[in-house]
């Protein structure tokens, strides 16, 4: 048996075509098939082939991009967005919130529908392939928020791995944070990313996961980002943070430029017409035979301006000069005539007391004659009324034979003891 040693170098052309951040793996492999793809101007039609960096490859004619550095961006994923690139339900996915210049990425494993927290996503397919494989090592933490009771031990006896429903879950560190009332805050920490994972063993424990929140992977972590956000790692970060095994699994590529990504265009918006809008005038050409302007090859000549802008010019106007006209109830209003009477003057004091001079016409009124008060009855003093009320009413006001005051009691009010006390 003959070995090719062609085949062995190289990459697959549809990892090639991913790697360029065209499309996936499985698009490319549906453009091949489709006769999208050629290498060295020949059309394929097979993916079943490897390809060097002295192949040419095109797509739909066009030379494939070069490949782009490694790159892995930080997602903190809100709650209700789907992990997928396209889903089929209609539900809003994690690729159409991303802002549009970052490149084509793809995620580093998933987080389902309700869970919110720490999504990588990468440029680069092997790199997120190596990732993701429990053997990596790398360990995930959760913090979990859960309804009903568990204690400690009971969690203890997850870190010899658990079955549940013939899938095996390998060891899984799980502590009690705290309790309030029938809900309880866990925090989890896995090192595999099987389906569903954190709800299958903790619904094994008769806990019902009301929230889940990924808040690191491996050595990133989610610190402070808000939802929604993304955040690139530094490539001297991301060298240093995969070492030397994991970057020689994943041939992560360090050296090669970013591709410069166009900024999005934004489409014209529809504005609506505007009814009384005019074009700019064109400047008119000179008639026929008439003479050449004066400021032709001069400075232009200054014209003075008025005070207002609708009487600006107005000495300069050869034709009738401008008049402001009134509309409405002003029309037909006489003018004001000046009372009749002699001019006089006089001193009248504003608000604060200062002196305002003022004109008036006409005589001054004749002076009134001064009003004397009017005197009003005497009150008699209180003491006499009293006495009056007696004399009609004896019996009313007198005090009761027997009844005399103490002498050992001073005159005036009972003094009033202080609440408590004697």
């Amino acid at each position: 048996m003959t070995s090719d040693p062609d085949l062995k170098s190289g990459e697959r052309i549809a990892k090639v075509i991913a790697r360029a951040g065209l499309a996936s793996r499985r698009e490319a492999e549906a453009w091949i098939a489709a006769g999208r793809v050629a290498v060295n101007g020949a059309v394929i039609d097979s993916p079943a082939l490897n390809v060097t960096a002295a192949d040419r490859v095109s797509v739909d004619g066009a030379a494939l991009p070069g490949r782009e550095r490694t790159r892995l961006f930080l997602y903190h994923k809100p709650r209700g967005l789907l992990t997928a690139r396209v889903d089929p339900r209609g539900r809003p996915t994690i690729f159409e919130r991303l802002p549009p210049h970052l490149p084509r990425l793809i995620s580093v494993g998933r987080l389902d529908f309700n869970t919110e927290g720490l999504l990588l996503l990468t440029n680069d397919g092997a790199l997120a392939r190596v990732l993701e494989l429990p053997a990596t090592g790398w360990l995930r933490r959760y913090r979990v928020r859960a309804h009903g009771t568990v204690n400690q031990a009971q969690l203890d006896q997850l870190r010899k791995g658990v079955t549940i429903s013939g899938i095996r879950y390998s060891a899984i560190e799980a502590d009690l944070e705290r309790v309030q009332s029938s809900n309880l805050w866990l925090s989890f920490a896995i090192r595999e990313g099987k389906n569903r994972e954190v709800r299958n063993v903790l619904g094994h424990l008769g806990l019902t996961v009301t929230r889940l929140i990924r808040v690191s992977f491996g050595p990133f972590q989610l610190a402070e980002l808000e939802p929604g956000a993304v955040e690139e790692v530094p490539t001297r970060v991301l060298r240093e943070q995969l070492g030397d095994k994991l970057g020689a699994l994943s041939a992560a590529d360090f050296s090669s430029p970013i591709a410069a990504t166009p900024p999005p265009q934004r489409e014209p918006r529809n504005l609506p017409k505007l009814q009384n809008f005019r074009e700019p005038r064109t400047p008119r050409e000179p008639r026929k035979g008439a003479a050449p302007s004066e400021t032709t090859g001069s400075k232009a000549k200054e014209r003075k301006s008025s005070d207002h802008a609708w009487r600006a010019h107005e000495a300069d106007l050869t034709t009738k000069k401008l008049r402001r006209k009134f509309h409405g109830d002003q029309r037909g209003t006489d003018k004001r005539q000046r009372p009749a009477g002699e001019l006089r003057s006089g001193l009248l004091q504003e608000r604060k007391g200062r002196p305002v001079a003022v004109e008036r016409y006409g005589r001054p009124p004749a002076p009134q004659p001064r009003r004397e008060p009017r005197e009003e009855p005497r009150k008699e003093p209180r003491r006499e009324r009293h006495q009056e009320r007696r004399e009609k009413r004896p019996g009313k006001f007198t005090r009761a034979p027997g009844r005399n005051r103490s002498p050992d009691r001073a005159s005036g009010p009972r003094p009033r003891q202080p609440r408590g006390g004697k």
